[in-house]
């Protein structure tokens, strides 16, 4: 991927056991990566599967810097535990000319 530009960060998984104490663990990642990178995200569910979610990240300046703290969070806040079997997959994406580099 190009470095150039802003990157766009998309967080999928499925959730399991308890949503409203899935929601807050979230919230409270929210939270801490704003407050660390600046970065707001956005949740989602699956229209047609509400137990998947997607977190939503977009204009990430410094998308390695972004992506050091989610891990950190995502290990300290224990986001990892409620995705099944710990599964979240990161997808980050760039606006076209970007990406082209």
């Amino acid at each position: 991927m190009a470095d150039s530009g802003k990157t766009h960060f998309y967080v999928w998984y499925t959730v399991t056991g308890e949503l409203e104490a899935a929601v807050r663990t979230i919230g409270a990642l929210f939270d801490a990566l704003a407050s660390r990178t600046g970065v707001g995200g956005r949740l989602l569910a699956r229209r047609d599967d509400p137990s998947t979610w997607m977190e939503v990240y977009e204009n990430v300046a410094d998308a390695r810097g972004f992506e050091r703290a989610l891990a950190e969070l995502v290990r300290d806040l224990g986001a990892d535990r409620i995705a099944d079997a710990g599964k979240r997959h990161v997808e980050r994406f760039a606006e076209l000319a970007d990406a082209l580099g």
